[in-house]
């Protein structure tokens, strides 16, 4: 490579000391319009420099057509060493080219760069790095360097795997030539056309489903295509149903490539934040890993339905010092994780699963956002859910900073993200706990486990739970209180009964024991919850007056969950009864256990048909999602004209009156109770009501076809047991 005379510019610095700087300045300073590696002030001169030494960004593989080049670039702040890999399909353990990058001409600040120009008779295909550095060093400097290492660019788009791919030859030290994760080059465009894809983001019809892509369909009964079953295409041919349920967005449990080979069937293993998982196309080469994930992201926005990303940004697959190294440990792991400054155990372990990312780090903080930008960009998704989001308060030292996490405030506050929904999972593994007004993201929505477990109790039927049931169906305002200080609104408070972390909504009535049907493989602790079999333990055999009491449980889970101001989320398969025999924790079960059972569709009819009905009653009475909380909307009874708040209570009433709202008043009863209670109607004369829902009832259709039974005739309704029951003004 030609040399540059050390003579000095106008600036009276070395042209490459220069260039260095100005590039350093942009990473610490991001533009995110310079998405091209391409720098606009840049003279003519330094775009030769760029095509001599390459440029800093942006970082990863990119593809100069006009130059018939590619551009590399690789964050690592303590390397000593990068050389960069080139591979042709038919030998993936030797290098077809191996380039040295010189710190002289290829390196600016932190960043390591070259340009390669590409050959009409070159048939490079795949991409990675050997990097080289220091050895591991006491305190926070603790370094994982092992250059004989194969190792994955972060910033790559696509990943391939070899037919020979192992997890454990990254985890052993030393060459895992053949065996490693390698980048895909980026010279095919992968063009796709949009369509014009737009969605209007929704407000009081929102309604979230939990979602795992594989297991959705990957069950031979879900009548996909068995080439399309537990792809991203399986979920298109799923979407007419998706329609007739009436969810309003799918939340898609990790779809970023993850570890294949780790076991974790949830996806909570991340390899890659820039890529879609591999098996979840119907053919991992070229362009279909991108194109399949956008072609059902255009579907999903073809009809209505908001596309949210559970993302994991708080751990990757790494793990520990234990662990493999694929990527970003043998590129730069003090950059990279949380270190402890314990020789024995140098990675912190605020994630439980071994490491933790070094959010506090800017470059870290850099990756994650331009990660996000990808997928809001190039991938049009319309928000995300942030794994164990309390990661990102915590300072690099593990301390916890909850007054300006840097991370939570550059998210918020991207003019490229503004549009996008942001969900935390407002706890970390560690004991952090920062729901509602104690997580700093200002307007993040976040899951509510005090919703989760109030409802889980008093469906139950445990006394002394209706004053903090008066208060999640209020919309949870001790949590997100809307004083002038705070100003936080019911809308950011996701309620959920069940989510993929636990037992579905139809093993809550069906086990109180934790069950493993994993043969022995399964860890059963679980999240915290409060089941109640309904007399009898199990699934096997059940006593058809059982059967009976769980379904009529679970339409009051599902009844409540939707008559509750804030943004209403469940998990796949609730809808129709789903069980995993007891498993509350299947996070490593690809199997029968985990993916949905789409005889049970037809099985549980009627419970699938309460749920899309009582969906459709949340959409028709706008009243009950809003922006702002009830407030003197909603006037609170009980049994008689005043709430029972004692320890004994099951019971509560109220009504929600809509005009302010242009919808019509509705008038609630709650019965947990195990035997049928009387209750006075409060508000106006009795004749102006008429009774809408009925969860002893089978379906909503069941009172429509008894109109003599839907008229108020008497200032008092008798509720049965454990029931739910709303009125609706004629």
């Amino acid at each position: 490579m030609s040399t540059f005379p050390q003579e000095t510019d106008r600036s009276g610095l070395v042209p490459g000391l220069r260039f260095g700087l100005q590039a350093f300045t942009l990473f610490l300073q991001p533009d995110s319009k310079h998405v091209d590696g391409t720098f606009p002030y840049l003279d003519s001169k330094m775009n030769a420099w760029q095509r001599a030494e390459g440029s800093p960004f942006p970082l990863g593989a990119s593809w100069i057509a006009e130059e018939s080049s590619f551009n590399f670039s690789l964050y690592s702040r303590h390397a000593t060493t990068v050389h960069l890999l080139l591979y042709r399909k038919d030998d993936l353990v030797h290098p077809a080219r191996e380039v040295k990058l010189n710190y002289l001409f290829n390196k600016s600040g932190p960043i390591w760069h070259c340009r390669i120009h590409c050959e009409s008779s070159d048939d490079w295909a795949y991409y990675a790095y050997r990097v080289d550095g220091p050895a591991p060093q006491g305190g926070y400097d603790f370094h994982d360097f092992d250059f004989q290492k194969v190792l994955l660019d972060p910033f790559a788009k696509r990943v391939f795997f070899p037919e020979s791919f192992s997890r454990e030859a990254a985890r052993r030290p030393g060459s895992n030539e053949g065996q490693a994760p390698l980048g895909i080059l980026p010279n095919q465009f992968c063009e796709f056309d949009w369509q014009d894809d737009r969605i209007s983001r929704h407000g009081s019809d929102l309604v979230i489903y939990e979602m795992h892509v594989r297991g959705f369909t990957k069950n031979p009964n879900s009548g996909v295509p068995e080439t399309r079953q537990g792809t991203f295409l399986g979920v298109v041919d799923k979407i007419p149903y998706l329609v007739e349920l009436g969810v309003t967005a799918v939340e898609l449990m990790p779809v970023f490539q993850f570890d294949p080979d780790d076991g974790n069937y949830w996806g909570y293993m991340p390899l890659n934040f820039f890529s879609p998982h591999h098996a979840y196309s119907t053919n991992p080469s070229a362009c279909n890993q991108r194109d399949e994930f956008r072609m059902m992201v255009r579907e999903l926005h073809a009809v209505g339905i908001e596309v949210i990303l559970d993302v994991v940004y708080n751990h990757t697959c790494e793990g520990d010092h234990r662990g493999p190294t694929y990527s970003w440990k043998g590129i730069d792991s003090s950059t990279a994780y949380m270190m402890t400054g314990n020789a024995n155990t140098p990675y912190a372990n605020h994630s439980g699963t071994g490491n933790t990312m070094h959010t506090a780090n800017r470059a870290i903080r850099r990756m994650i956002v331009d990660s996000l930008r990808f997928w809001d960009s190039h991938m049009h998704v319309d928000g995300f859910r942030f794994d164990l989001a309390s990661v990102f308060t915590r300072n690099s030292d593990g301390s916890i900073n909850l007054d300006d996490p840097p991370i939570v405030s550059e998210i918020g506050t991207d003019s490229d993200l503004c549009d996008d929904r942001l969900i935390a999972e407002p706890w970390d593994a560690d004991g952090q706990f920062q729901l509602g007004k104690k997580f700093p993201g200002q307007r993040w929505m976040q899951w509510n486990a005090h919703y989760r477990d109030t409802m889980q109790r008093f469906v139950r039927g445990d006394r002394g739970m209706v004053p903090d049931l008066m208060t999640r169906l209020y919309g949870s305002c001790d949590l997100f209180p809307d004083d002038l200080r705070h100003a936080l609104q019911p809308s950011l408070s996701v309620n959920y009964i069940t989510s993929h972390d636990g037992s579905t909504m139809y093993d809550l009535t069906a086990y109180n024991e934790k069950r493993n049907w994993a043969n022995g493989h399964n860890n059963t602790d679980g999240a915290k919850e409060y089941s109640w079999d309904c007399g009898w333990e199990g699934d096997e055999e059940t006593p058809s007056e059982i059967l009976q009491i769980r379904k009529q449980q679970v339409r009051n889970f599902f009844c409540l969950l939707m008559l509750s101001n804030g943004t209403p989320m469940f998990r796949m398969g609730d809808e129709f009864l789903q069980t995993q025999r007891g498993n509350n924790n299947p996070y490593n079960q690809d199997n029968a256990t985990s993916w949905l059972d789409w005889d049970r569709r037809v099985e549980h009819a009627d419970i699938f048909e309460f749920v899309r009905e009582m969906i459709a009653f949340r959409k028709s009475h706008p009243s009950i999602s809003r922006s702002r909380f009830w407030r003197g909307d909603v006037r609170w009874y009980g049994t008689g004209h005043l709430v029972d708040m004692s320890s004994e209570s099951r019971q509560l009433a109220y009504c929600l009156h809509g005009e302010s709202q242009s919808d019509k008043d509705i008038y609630v009863m709650i019965n947990a109770g195990s035997e049928s209670i009387e209750f006075g109607i409060q508000e106006w004369a009795f004749e102006k009501w008429r009774l809408a829902v009925d969860t002893s009832c089978t379906s909503l259709s069941e009172l429509a076809s008894r109109p003599e039974s839907q008229c108020v005739v008497t200032p008092a309704w008798n509720s049965p047991a454990r029931s739910v029951c709303v009125l609706v003004e004629r």
